[in-house]
């Protein structure tokens, strides 16, 4: 018994990383994979232009879109509505105004289909102006991409 008391074990004093590694790198991949299935907005075929890109910011954006049929909806922040309902155009000024006046800095961007006519967009256009957007920036596609594939 005294051999046996008299062999005690040292502290470890390392840590083991590699199951921590293993995690992750799990992780990693996981967000990977995930990443290029989150889009945002309405299903649109966006006129090809060269342009600038739009600058990242983890600000709320304000995007009104116009899909091909020429109905409009909006979309703050940065989630996907999967069941965004179509707004009429009187509606947009109104809703419009109302997230201005509580978020005075928020860009303002219209995301409108190829296949709409000028009419169409410059009415969205007149409607925003009116609500008190300034500044108002057109999405569109570079040329030589493929569609977008949004929802």
């Amino acid at each position: 018994m005294e051999a046996s008391r008299r062999t005690r074990r040292k502290p470890m004093s390392q840590i083991n990383v590699v199951p921590m590694i293993d995690v992750m790198l799990v992780l990693l991949i996981v967000f990977m994979v995930t990443t290029p299935l989150i889009t945002q907005g309405i299903k649109v075929d966006l006129p090809k232009v060269d342009s600038k890109a739009v600058p990242e910011s983890d600000k709320p954006i304000l995007v009104v879109s116009i899909n091909k049929d020429g109905k409009y909806f909006i979309s703050l922040g940065k989630e996907a509505d999967d069941n965004a309902q179509p707004v009429a155009l009187e509606k947009i000024g109104e809703n419009v105004g109302k997230i201005l006046n509580q978020n005075p800095g928020v860009p303002v961007y219209v995301e409108g289909d190829g296949a709409n006519n000028y009419g169409v967009v410059v009415n969205l256009l007149e409607t925003l102006r009116a609500a008190g957007a300034t500044g108002v920036q057109l999405i569109t596609q570079p040329p030589g991409a493929s569609p977008s594939g949004k929802k």
